[in-house]
């Protein structure tokens, strides 16, 4: 395993950690709402390629509610491991999810999660100083209290290792070639759902160049850059 090698379906897996409303509450260097879309649209681009996906929450019922809904729909039957600890990597339900998916061979570990300079930062530094595990660090699906407060956690976590991607990297580096016409639709749906500008020049594309119906009438269509060359 090696950081030049790209992120494939075959060698990652996925670890949400804390994305509930207390936590998401004090997030002040992203937009929430824009978070919330990028995390959820990098939760069905695992679902759309079958990535191993981990769920992690802290105290819950006591202080920081549950995890948002529109995750969980993603992964309805996902269990949510829950802790006390500030750092996933001290729980032990948590390194027994990961290690059962390191089982096959997926040692590149994409973390999405809340705050970025505290669980994610102690998870990161744990599990790297623990294992031989890589960690990509979705920067943009991840928050901290102040826009300062991400930024150094990026640039410590950077300093040991970590690698810092965007979600909608990851989904792309997963699709690599549009011949991969077994997941090319629901790329392009997920594209069109959350990827903003790129989703709206999508729909341009299929409406103005390709001439397809309104978007409501042709879910499903491809359109492919393949066969447009």
């Amino acid at each position: 395993m090696s950081k030049t090698e790209i992120l494939t379906p075959e060698n990652s897996q996925v670890i949400f950690i804390d994305h509930q409303p207390q936590m998401a509450f004090g997030v002040q260097s992203i937009d929430r709402q824009t978070l919330k879309n990028n995390t959820v649209g990098l939760a069905k681009a695992a679902r759309i390629f079958d990535i191993p996906t981990t769920i992690t929450t802290v105290e819950s019922d006591a202080f920081s509610g549950q995890t948002y809904p529109e995750l969980l729909d993603v992964f309805p039957d996902a269990p949510l491991l829950e802790r006390s600890s500030m750092n996933s990597w001290d729980d032990q339900k948590v390194r027994d999810a990961l290690a059962a998916n390191a089982k096959d061979g997926r040692k590149k570990v994409i973390v999405s999660g809340l705050w970025t300079e505290v669980c994610n930062t102690t998870f990161a530094l744990s599990c790297l100083n623990d294992t031989d595990y890589e960690i990509y660090m979705v920067t943009d699906a991840s928050g901290g209290t102040t826009l300062e407060a991400h930024d150094r956690a990026m640039d410590r976590m950077v300093q040991v290792g970590v690698v810092p991607v965007t979600w909608q990297q990851v989904l792309l580096e997963w699709q690599r070639d549009w011949a991969h016409r077994d997941t090319y639709d629901a790329v392009m749906a997920l594209v069109r759902e959350h990827s903003g500008a790129y989703g709206m020049g999508v729909d341009y594309a299929y409406t103005m160049v390709h001439k397809a119906a309104s978007r409501s009438k042709h879910i499903g269509k491809r359109l492919d850059p393949v066969a447009a060359k």
